[in-house]
């Protein structure tokens, strides 16, 4: 049993989170009627955690939020989960502006959880330094925060720092977890925060699709095990497993996926020991392969130039797995040449909101010299 069955049942929240980071599009625009439609699903099968941030999909997925959820449904029998950008506050009065702004957008008087998003030391360095910490304290006082944490990519010393300096004020950590990352630094972040006895909840829990979308040799090794369940639902079951999550949080892009997730836990089984070896086989197999660490997460839509970062690595990383330039070459020409990774000039601006801390000017000078071979 989860040691923190009390927390999960004192704040309702349902096991499956459904994040809206990677909402279905239509026109570049979010597809709010598939939207509704998979928050209709999501909620029938009696899940009730959303997760938005105030960047996501250029500021739109809180609104899309108020739109598919909250104008929907009874307010208290959802969970809404919001954070607040510490790159984006300039000043202190900055915090509450954007708190402000993000309670307008999202269509609601609280939240139910509130994040500091994507701590690392540095910009644990800045929340302090403008009174982050502190006007979530008064927030959570007035009773327009239920429960406050943070969401963290960064080193290991850096979140045994924030949690040292304020884990009385902590409630709940959400951390990167899934099989593959466990391999690294991620299992010790896990380690750190549970020796603080704080709830987790698991963001990438299919390391933004590599791990549902796995080389064909690797996925064969699944398939024998079981060949009637998806790649995915064995990462999404994986982190189910893991004691101390209170909740997986998954990014779902259409309702194959959201079907995929429900259908996991509609029925959920904890991995058994023999399963337990088999994905550390294939974290272990996959590691060995060349691959650039990017989750699709699409934080570095920052770029001046408008370069379409994320998919230009995704193509990327099937030609390492393939080495077929054809294929690659074929995807990279669709990009217009003024976006193309060899449109970078190398300003910068990604590195900071990058959470795997790529170097993706590095990775754009890589692909520019292999498409001009």
């Amino acid at each position: 049993m989860n040691k923190h069955q009390d927390f999960i049942k004192k704040n309702n929240i349902s096991p499956l989170g459904f994040g809206f980071m990677r909402l279905p599009t239509k026109d570049n625009e979010i597809d709010l009627d598939a939207v509704k439609e998979m928050v209709d699903a999501y909620i029938s099968a009696g899940h009730n955690y959303f997760d938005t941030a105030y960047m996501y999909h250029g500021g739109k997925s809180e609104i899309a939020l108020k739109h598919a959820v909250v104008e929907r449904y009874p307010r208290e029998s959802v969970i809404i989960v919001d954070k607040l950008p510490i790159w984006s506050i300039e000043s202190p009065p900055d915090v509450e502006r954007i708190f402000n702004e993000q309670m307008e957008r999202c269509g609601v008087e609280y939240f139910d959880i509130y994040l500091h998003h994507a701590l690392n030391g540095e910009l644990a360095a800045k929340a302090e330094a403008m009174g982050a910490f502190e006007f979530c304290a008064k927030m959570k006082a007035e009773g327009k925060i239920k429960q406050f944490g943070f969401s963290f990519h960064g080193s290991t010393d850096d979140i045994k720092n924030i949690l040292e300096k304020h884990h009385e004020q902590i409630d709940i950590v959400q951390l990167q977890l899934n099989y593959f990352d466990w391999l690294k630094e991620y299992r010790d972040q896990f380690e750190v925060v549970a020796s603080y006895n704080k709830p987790v909840v698991c963001m990438e829990p299919v390391r933004g699709g590599l791990l549902a979308r796995l080389p064909e040799k690797i996925a064969a090794m699944l398939t024998e095990a079981d060949p009637n369940v998806s790649q995915a639902s064995w990462a999404v079951r994986w982190v189910g497993s893991v004691p101390d999550v209170v909740n997986v949080l998954s990014g779902m892009s259409n309702m194959a996926q959201m079907r995929d997730n429900l259908a996991t836990f509609a029925d959920f089984k904890l991995l058994s020991p023999q399963e337990s070896v088999l994905t550390d086989k294939v974290a272990k197999t996959l590691a060995d392969m060349p691959q650039i660490a990017c989750t699709a997460c699409n934080y570095c839509t920052n770029c001046p130039i408008g370069i379409p970062i994320a998919d230009i690595i995704g193509h990327y990383n099937k030609y390492l797995e393939t080495r077929s330039s054809y294929g690659f070459g074929m995807e990279y020409r669709k990009i217009d040449k003024d976006k193309n990774a060899a449109a970078c000039t190398g300003c910068g601006a990604c590195l900071d909101m990058c959470p795997q801390s790529i170097d993706i000017p590095g990775v754009m000078r890589e692909i520019a010299i292999l498409m001009d071979a």
